[in-house]
């Protein structure tokens, strides 16, 4: 399936896979300062310090991940894995009512239950089960558990998007967001589990989001939704900067599924399922909108955080992880058909954050770069989050498919996709 045209690209010469070399041992180490000796990982500053040592979920399933991935080629990072791993099992860990709090020990204690969160410690349970990694099938086990029972809707074929802690108050609310991360989940669910039902349920949730929602919508991702699939398109409209549910279409999101939309095509094939033709087809209408609507949309470079309906820039922000998400995407669709606009895009999004968002200087990414391409915090502050960024340094080398710990399994014994770290 993967076209092999993209062979002696640009996207794979020897300066640019050094360059990818270099950053993902960079990310690597920068994020290495999270870890907190009395468990889990902290939130990181601008500088690499931890700034808050508070255990916010979404980090440390982030983190768990990324040091599981990077476990498979240097043994250093497996203990930062299996630390992650206790974490989850054991502080921020719901054992009076099962689930995963969204953190402990920090101002937001209290929130939901959510979906979203949980998917991502599926992602992370499922990548350190296949780097083989210390309890991470106590996890596994755990977190499979209570996607099955609280959050999948076999008859809605979406997961559900959040409730109280003691699993009441089912919110109405149905999301895009929790469940595109939830379909990124469950092809790490299939490679870790061989249980092809993820799979399917990952192919029901992208026909809703995708071809039947996004593609009545020109291919821009729409967010929000009630719980009969409504769409809510003033969702947020006075808080439209939101970190996680802001107003609008979301490009980032349109090239996120993209790639996701790829991986599962190429997993259906692996597992010897139908893989309808339609993902790719859908997959470069996405990207093709998002970038559309998305770069230089306010005639400076750089992707805009969100667009109104009509497409003009709401939120003129531009984030690290759409330009990581971008990137990735414009390799595996270039991977996947060999046609040149993509590897000219993929050459364009790294030549931007070569120039905006690598801080050479304090390391990893700038987070958040306003309109002019200048940091800022506005919506992001700090530097958390190596997840984006170490996918999209990764991407470029693997095979196709939904699981990076098992592309980088299979690929191990082919090319080094990582010099030691």
């Amino acid at each position: 399936m993967e076209n092999q045209g993209s062979r002696g690209s640009w996207m794979q010469s020897e300066e640019h896979l050094q360059f990818l070399e270099e950053q993902a041992s960079g990310i690597l180490k920068f994020g290495s300062g999270s870890l907190l000796k009395q468990g889990g990982f902290g939130i990181l500053d601008e500088n690499g310090e931890v700034s808050a040592a508070a255990l916010d979920t979404l980090q440390n399933t982030r983190m768990t991940y990324c040091f599981s991935l990077a476990s498979l080629n240097d043994p250093q990072y497996a203990a930062f894995a299996d630390h992650g791993v206790k974490a989850l099992i054991s502080t921020i860990q719901d054992h009076d009512n099962e689930g995963w709090y969204y953190t402990v020990g920090g101002t937001a204690s209290g929130c939901r239950k959510q979906a979203y969160i949980h998917a991502f410690v599926a992602l992370a349970a499922a990548t350190a089960s296949i780097a083989k990694r210390k309890n991470a099938s106590v996890l596994l086990e755990a977190v499979v558990d209570v996607i099955e029972t609280r959050f999948w809707s076999e008859e809605e074929g979406v997961m559900l998007e959040s409730y109280d802690l003691d699993w009441t108050d089912l919110e109405e609310y149905r999301g895009a967001n929790s469940n595109m991360h939830s379909v990124e989940a469950f092809l790490a669910l299939a490679a870790a589990t061989e249980d092809t039902k993820w799979l399917k349920r990952a192919l029901r949730i992208v026909e809703r989001l995708i071809h039947t929602q996004a593609a009545s919508n020109n291919y821009g991702v729409v967010e929000h939704f009630d719980k009969n699939w409504n769409p809510l398109k003033q969702y947020n409209i006075d808080n439209k900067g939101d970190q996680f549910r802001p107003y609008g279409i979301t490009p980032g999101h349109g090239f996120e599924w993209s790639r996701l939309l790829l991986s599962l095509e190429a997993d259906l094939e692996k597992a010897g399922l139908v893989a309808p033709d339609w993902l790719l087809s859908d997959a470069t209408r996405l990207f093709d909108s998002a970038f559309a609507s998305g770069w230089a949309a306010d005639g400076m470079p750089g992707i805009v955080y969100t667009v109104d309906f009509d497409g003009s820039p709401v939120i003129p922000d531009r984030m690290h992880w759409v330009a990581a998400e971008a990137v990735a995407a414009a390799a595996v669709l270039y991977k996947r058909t060999g046609d040149q606009v993509y590897e000219d895009q993929y050459k364009l999004l790294w030549d931007y954050i070569s120039s905006y968002m690598v801080d050479a200087e304090k390391g990893s990414w700038h987070h958040n770069l306003d309109e002019l391409n200048r940091p800022t915090n506005r919506i992001w502050s700090g530097k958390p989050d190596i997840y984006h960024i170490f996918q999209s340094l990764l991407i470029p080398n693997l095979p196709i498919g939904g699981s990076m710990a098992a592309g980088l399994t299979e690929s191990k014994n082919t090319f080094e996709v990582l010099k030691p770290l």
